[in-house]
This record gives structure tokens, C-alpha cells and sequence, in this order.
């Protein structure tokens, strides 16, 4: 098998840490079929594309011909956060969890081939835990061990609470990989606690210690945080083609290479060409566009991808109207155009629309608003932001 894959491709690029890479390059020669661990947690069903850059490395393990091991944590999902503090992982029923679970399954599998898949549903084992399963699985870890966590350790000098509920949430996961015998755990370069404590469990019961794989976590498009839809600096992979092609070209240009470098198949000779282009102030829309291209061809296909670009070139960049926007009924008279904006679902809140207008970034048949009201005469076209577009009718 040595012979079929590029060791820097598998584990460097893409790749923030391997643990222990030794091992687990050791048991790709030997030729071993790994079992290849993806969780998730289905509180949210959306997938985006700071996900994809662990699913693309899943899909390089399984096209070497090994098997991925997705587990649903439907057993976790229905219990919430333990800290109580989060709305993003709320207390979930079983009906909402499979309705998550399906929707989630149909993104991962845009990047992930189903037919090298096992799927699990966390349920299978935790279903049945009783107390008993409960103290024995405590009692094989220390308060010190979890307090050497970061964020932990960090609270606890802090004097702020931790639950207990916090500290079995790592030994769950843990208890996962060994109920699948994963050979390797994939997760962000956050879960690195986490991960090794399923390795330290494995051990302890006879398993031979799953190898860890680490991702960096993607920046989004707003430039400062990890890309999370509730930050709204997103890139879904369901989104239309048209959709993903005007976010790529937001991204600010310092975020090129990582895209490309996490999220593409450019060769590593282009990856050269393009950061030396980036240093000389070649003009960034260029390779936005390229960007753009390989990932939509990913989700969709070279079709898609030429017409997504077409779109934004005449909306974009000669500024033409789209051949098919929604339409919206007004009422005669002065309008407020926040409330507009807000009604015909072009603005999340009446603030981002005054925000857009303040920045002049509101036009009204292609002139500028620069006041929250306006009489608007019935057929205009209000345009909010590069993007977004909907016909005033009676």
C-alpha cells in the first residue's frame, strides 16, 4: 500500500497534528484496514465548508481503501449541554434528533462515499448503560487527569463551576471508539483532549490505541473567527452554486492560501504559484474565482461551476439585474425600506438594514439610499448588499 499514496498529502496536508504519527504510518505499510472514527453531534444539521476540510481527509483514507465509522451521538444530543449555558446545543427529543441525523447524513455524503461507510447510532450502547457501566467507567479516570484540560484547569482556578456531567462528556466519546474498535479518531485541533482520552481508554481494556488525526479549524469569511453558522461567516455545502461562488469572493485575501491549501486538490506546485502571485499583489479576484470554482465542482459539478461564475460577473461585476428575482407586495405611500428589507427576507433585522443604508449599500433601481423612507412606485427593484435582489409589485 506504501506505494499508492503520498504520505505528505494523507498526513501533513490539511493536517494539524498526528498522534503517534510513527504508529500509524507503521500501520498503513503493514497494509491494515483502519476504521476510521467521524462523530457528530446532531443539535444542527447544517454542514459547512470548515467541515469539510476533516470529511475531504475521511474520503482520502477511504479511497486507499479504508472504512469510515460515523457515529450519531443521538444518546448525548437528547441530554443538551452540560454546562446549561449554551443555546447551540440544546435539549433535544428523539424525533428532532433523526431529522437532524438524516439531513446532516445527505451533506456528509456530498463528500464522503457512502458505500465505504458504517454508520452507528450512539443509542446502540448507551441505551442500555446502567449505573453499574456508569462508576466502572469513571472510576478508570482521575479529577487531576480532566483538570490538566485547558479549559478546565482554567475555570477551576477561576473559581467558576465545572459540572460533573462536563467530565463524563469526554469518557462518552471515549466509550465510543471503543464499542466501534476505531483505529483513528478525526477531529478539529480543539477536540485534542478529547481524543486522547479514547486513545488512553482503549488501552486500558486491551484495545490496541486508535491513532488520532487533528484539522486546523477554517477561518470564515468575516476573517477572525472559526467558520460557524451562528456567527454567520458560513459557506454551507447545500447552499446553491451561485451562493457559495459570491461568499468565496468575500473571503478576505489573506484566507487564500488556507482555503486552497484545506479545501482544494490544487497540486502543491500550484499552491507555490499562487502565494508567490499573492506576494506580488496579483490581483486577488483571479484566484478567487479559481477557488470558487474547485469547490463547487466538489459539491456540484464543472456546469455548475461555470454558470455560478457567469452569474456573478454580469449581477457582480457589470452590475446587471438577474433574469429571475423574487417578487414582493407593497402597499402605495412612503415605505419604510428597513421594514421592506426585513419582510421580504433580505435583511435578518431592521439594524442590519439600516446598517446597509448607512454604508450605502441599498439601491433603489440602481440609485443609493441614503434615507430609512422612501416612496417607492410599484415594479422597482430594491437591492440590499452585491447579492440580493426583489421586485416591488401592487
Amino acid at each position: 500500500m506504501q506505494d499508492i499514496f503520498d504520505f505528505n498529502r494523507l498526513l501533513r496536508r490539511g493536517v494539524s497534528e498526528v498522534i503517534v504519527e510513527e504508529e500509524l504510518v507503521a500501520r498503513l505499510k503493514r497494509g491494515e484496514k483502519l476504521r476510521l472514527k467521524e462523530g457528530f453531534d446532531p443539535s444542527s444539521s447544517d454542514i459547512h465548508l470548515g467541515h469539510m476540510v476533516g470529511l475531504r481527509k475521511l474520503r482520502q483514507f477511504q479511497e486507499l481503501g479504508h472504512e469510515v465509522v460515523l457515529i450519531v451521538g443521538d444518546w448525548t444530543a437528547q441530554i443538551g449541554d452540560p454546562t446549561g449555558q449554551s443555546v447551540t446545543r440544546p435539549v433535544l427529543s428523539h424525533e428532532q434528533v433523526k431529522v437532524n441525523a438524516e439531513t446532516y447524513m445527505q451533506q456528509f455524503f456530498k463528500i464522503v462515499d457512502r458505500s465505504r461507510t458504517e454508520v452507528r447510532w450512539q443509542s446502540e450502547w448507551f441505551g442500555k448503560f446502567s449505573l453499574t457501566d456508569v462508576i466502572k467507567l469513571t472510576g478508570r479516570f482521575t479529577i487531576a487527569q480532566f483538570l490538566a484540560r485547558d479549559d478546565f484547569s482554567k475555570r477551576f482556578a477561576a473559581g467558576k463551576p465545572i459540572t460533573l456531567t462536563e467530565f463524563i462528556y469526554p469518557l462518552l466519546q471515549a466509550y465510543d471508539s471503543v464499542q466501534v474498535q476505531a483505529s483513528v479518531e478525526f477531529g478539529g485541533n480543539d477536540q485534542k483532549f478529547n481524543l486522547l482520552v479514547g486513545r488512553e481508554l482503549q488501552g486500558m481494556v486491551g484495545q490496541q490505541p486508535q491513532q488520532i488525526l487533528m484539522t486546523p479549524l477554517l477561518i470564515g469569511t468575516d476573517g477572525s473567527h472559526k467558520m460557524s453558522k451562528s456567527l454567520g461567516n458560513y459557506i454551507g455545502v447545500t447552499e446553491t452554486p451561485e451562493q457559495i461562488f459570491g461568499k468565496v469572493m468575500s473571503i478576505p485575501d489573506n484566507l487564500l492560501m488556507d482555503y486552497f491549501t484545506l479545501v482544494t486538490d490544487v497540486t502543491d506546485a500550484e499552491l507555490s504559484e499562487f502565494s508567490h502571485e499573492i506576494e506580488t499583489r496579483a490581483n486577488p479576484m483571479v484566484l478567487k474565482k479559481r477557488l470558487a470554482r474547485e469547490i463547487i465542482i466538489q459539491l456540484y459539478d464543472k456546469a455548475a461551476a461555470s454558470a455560478a461564475e457567469d452569474n456573478f460577473v454580469r449581477i457582480v461585476q457589470n452590475k446587471e439585474i438577474p433574469d429571475e428575482i423574487p417578487h414582493f407586495r407593497i402597499a402605495p405611500g412612503v415605505l419604510s425600506i428597513p421594514n421592506v428589507m426585513l419582510d421580504a427576507g433580505l435583511v435578518k433585522s431592521k439594524s442590519e438594514a439600516m446598517r446597509l443604508i448607512r454604508q450605502g449599500g441599498v439601491e433603489i433601481d440602481g440609485k443609493k439610499l441614503t434615507e430609512p423612507n422612501y416612496a417607492v412606485a410599484y415594479g422597482a427593484v430594491l437591492k440590499a448588499g452585491k447579492r440580493r435582489y426583489v421586485k416591488l409589485i401592487e
